[in-house]
């Protein structure tokens, strides 16, 4: 009972918290998705909103283009990380807290800047036009891959390495140095015992990376808005427009919705095939 009585008293200050900051704003959210105006009083409910959502193609591809572009960030993500964090973990030795802050150091700046910096790479005058000047590949600067959606992945992509890299270095710091010396004690190539010891139990700070990277960058905004111009544009975008510009609310909740169960349904389908919890080691 005492014990009972402790968890309980530690349990309701958060459960307060989340249920007056998370749960209520969540619940006003889908009560706009019913209302007719952003302005007025909530009823009567309508369903003029789903309506109209179902009756517009381009929400749907628009949705369907962030998806793959998130999806594409965090797989690049991972994959630019990973290398990143093993070498850290098995190779630095007692550097590899120093070297790990030094990899997070620039997620230390403004993201707004880290943004404008590669805007300003891309752009006609950057260091990548006149890098290919120097070489004598282009006459004059030209913005090759600003306002696209290419410009878009690379700058998403370096913003999320250090974070990707995180999981990924907690995880490896957690495997026994054991294992790979009884791999090799049983005639285990460096990569047999990289696929067989490493990476499956590398697997849950690969999974916790990808949505640490997918999970915000679906919602992204800012970035499309700067670098990736008409053809760059996320749903994100179209989310921040109803609520700031047409002040739709009803229609930017109900955008907003569709967004989270989507993320929901990702994330359920992930754990399903990739626990995180638990990874068999294959011997």
């Amino acid at each position: 009972m005492e014990n009972k009585r402790r968890l309980f008293f530690l349990m309701t200050p958060p459960s307060i918290w989340l249920l007056v900051f998370f749960m209520a704003p969540l619940l006003i959210m889908v009560l706009y998705t019913f209302k007719e105006s952003t302005f007025g009083s909530f009823l009567p409910f309508t369903w003029e909103n789903y309506e109209q959502f179902a009756q517009t193609p381009s929400f749907f591809r628009l949705l369907l283009d962030s998806s793959w572009l998130a999806l594409l960030t965090a797989a690049l993500s991972i994959l630019l990380a990973f290398p990143v964090a093993y070498y850290l973990v098995f190779y630095t030795g007692a550097r590899r807290i120093t070297l790990l802050t030094l990899l997070i150091l620039p997620a230390w700046t403004s993201f707004l800047l880290r943004v404008l910096a590669w805007k300003v790479i891309l752009g006609s005058n950057g260091l990548l036009n006149q890098g290919l000047i120097g070489l004598g590949l282009i006459q004059e600067g030209v913005p090759l891959l600003l306002y696209s959606k290419a410009a878009v992945l690379i700058t998403l992509v370096y913003v999320w390495i250090p974070f990707a890299a995180l999981p990924l270095f907690a995880a490896m710091e957690r495997i026994d140095p054991r294992l790979h010396e009884a791999a090799q004690d049983l005639g285990a190539s460096p990569g047999q015992t990289f696929w067989r010891v490493t990476l499956p139990l590398t697997m849950p700070g690969i999974a916790s990376g990808f949505f640490f990277v997918f999970i915000p960058t679906l919602g992204e905004w800012v970035t499309p808005s700067l670098v990736g111009g008409v053809d760059g544009i996320m749903y994100g975008n179209l989310i921040q427009d109803q609520f700031a510009r047409a002040l739709n609310w009803p229609l930017g909740a109900l955008l907003s919705m569709v967004l989270l169960v989507l993320v929901a349904t990702f994330s359920y389908i992930f754990n399903k095939f990739i626990p995180i919890t638990e990874v068999p080691v294959s011997t």
